[in-house]
């Protein structure tokens, strides 16, 4: 498979990884929008938000429990940070495996587009 993601799951490709568990893997974004920047991945490739079954959508409860727990590990869950999900092309999705994007640790802009 040519994911990216993928091969960062099965360790063809090296990261810093920050976060592991059964469900997921998070590490940080190669182009940082934010002084944290960091990605949360399900290890299961699930192309983007739209293809997530129903069966699935606990996952999406679980990556933001991560996110929520890197906030405060990084030092962030105070001031206030940011969770995305990008879904498709229009949405800015870049890699078409799924992945919420955690952003802090500076003020971000209140515009969303």
């Amino acid at each position: 498979m040519d994911c990216i993601f993928c091969q960062i799951v099965d360790g063809k490709i090296p990261s810093n990884i920050v976060y592991r568990d059964e469900k997921v893997i998070a590490f940080p974004d190669i182009n940082p929008l934010a002084p944290t920047h960091l990605l949360i991945i399900p290890r299961k490739h699930i192309p983007s938000l739209d293809q997530l079954s129903e069966a699935e959508s606990p996952l999406i409860g679980h990556m933001v429990n991560v996110a929520n727990q890197l906030a405060k590990r990084e030092g962030i869950s105070t001031r206030g940070y940011r969770v995305v999900i990008n879904c498709g092309k229009e949405g800015g999705q870049g890699v078409y495996h799924l992945h919420l994007h955690l952003l802090g640790g500076r003020q971000l802009s209140n515009a969303l587009g």
